[in-house]
């Protein structure tokens, strides 16, 4: 019979009794055992060193083996308890079993029976640890579902408003709010590169400090937003790596996200956390996920703008109007081609095991894409504007 090592307390003021029990019997299979004599050193250790069961005589000097288990209870000590007792004490035994005693042993009683009686105990212990422990996984795993579910949910809202929100400031404000929700972020800010100087301009932000909110619309130098913008990758920093650059102002952890159209990094989207916690690779998926959909609003905002210029411009000829909606078709076939990869990668489960609701969700995210990439083929047409 292996043992595990379970702490055994035994309250028995009696030698031949406790050295039975826990010398000849207990100790040899590895038991860890602690004897005391009397009710208040039992109280006072099993508080101090909750044991994984008590066996206690019921005759007990001061207060009797009925008052130990009744003050444990009190004590919130929930180990169970075996009492011992001598023939004729049946009445009190019966009485235990009503305060909770989970077996009893009646002396004298050989060492075989002792390790019997104390196994099916310890049985009941492991049990009721087992349950606790599988409770515990359960909402674990419930609450990491709950948060995937939020995230997705997130992610579709998101892809909803590049399709329904026309003001792009609200729309940036939108994708911020996205953003530091999936990461877990205390702050997050965007900057569009100015096609006229080059430079990355703050563009929106949310929960800044007022030192680096007055940048608003001007360059803001956080120290590795330009790595990004050269190197066209994400970047998660966290610790002491990020110490080095400016943004460590803000925060321990970081996440810089680059807003690309045909490989062209066109702006940044940066989140920190306050806290000391990597941004991991799960997390930055979705992130990269946020920054494409943001790419799309910026891809589509361009496109709707050179719309309404060409449709104002009545002296272009027939033939530029036709190249120009050519290439307007291009643009929106490959940003859409674009946009499909992160969602793709999503409903795979690359980044981790989804529910149906939440394949579900993204799914509607891609159908919804894909309905906006027909009816921007169908509408815009070389020979759907007539010369004037």
């Amino acid at each position: 019979m292996a043992s595990t090592g379970e702490r055994i307390l035994v309250v028995e003021g009696d030698p031949d009794i406790s050295d039975l029990i826990a010398r000849q019997a207990l100790s040899p299979l590895g038991y860890n055992v602690s004897v005391v004599a009397d009710a208040a050193s039992a109280i006072r250790q099993a508080v101090q060193t909750p044991p994984d069961l008590i066996i206690a005589n019921l005759s007990l000097p001061g207060l009797s083996g009925k008052d130990l288990l009744a003050a444990l209870i009190s004590q919130g000590i929930s180990a169970p308890l075996i009492v011992v007792a001598e023939k004729g004490q049946e009445q009190n035994v019966i009485q235990s079993f009503r305060l909770g005693a989970a077996d009893a042993l009646f002396w004298p009683v050989r060492d075989a029976e002792v390790v019997r009686v104390v196994e099916r105990a310890l049985q009941q212990t492991r049990e009721a640890r087992e349950r606790r422990k599988l409770d515990q996984q359960l909402q674990a795993a419930h609450q990491d579902l709950q948060r995937k579910l939020r995230e997705l949910n997130t992610i579709l809202a998101i892809g909803k408003a590049v399709i329904s929100i026309t003001d792009q400031r609200h729309l940036f404000d939108q994708i911020l709010d996205g953003a530091l929700q999936v990461a877990e972020a205390d702050m997050g800010w965007l900057m569009l590169r100015d096609e006229k100087t080059k430079n990355y301009l703050l563009t929106a932000y949310r929960n800044l400090p007022e030192g680096w909110a007055k940048k608003l619309n001007q360059p803001l130098d956080d120290g590795i937003s330009s790595l990004v913008a050269l190197s066209g990758e994400s970047l998660t920093i966290h610790g002491a790596p990020l110490e080095k650059f400016k943004v460590a102002a803000l925060g321990k952890s970081a996440a810089v996200l680059p807003l690309k159209v045909q490989n062209e990094v066109i702006g940044l989207m940066i989140v920190v956390r306050k806290a000391d916690r990597e941004i991991d690779k799960a997390v930055q998926s979705l992130l990269e996920a946020v920054a494409d959909f943001a790419s799309i609003s910026l891809v589509n905002s361009q496109l709707f703008r050179v719309v309404e210029q060409t449709a104002g411009a009545a002296k272009i000829s027939q033939k530029t109007r036709n190249a120009v909606l050519e290439n307007l078709r291009e643009s929106i076939r490959e940003e859409m081609q674009a946009s499909m990869y992160p969602l793709e990668a999503l409903i795979s489960g690359k980044p981790g095991p989804l529910t149906a609701e939440q394949e579900q969700a993204l799914k509607t995210i891609k159908n919804s894409l894909q309905r906006l990439s027909r009816a921007a083929e169908k509408t815009i047409q070389p020979h759907a504007v007539k010369a004037k």
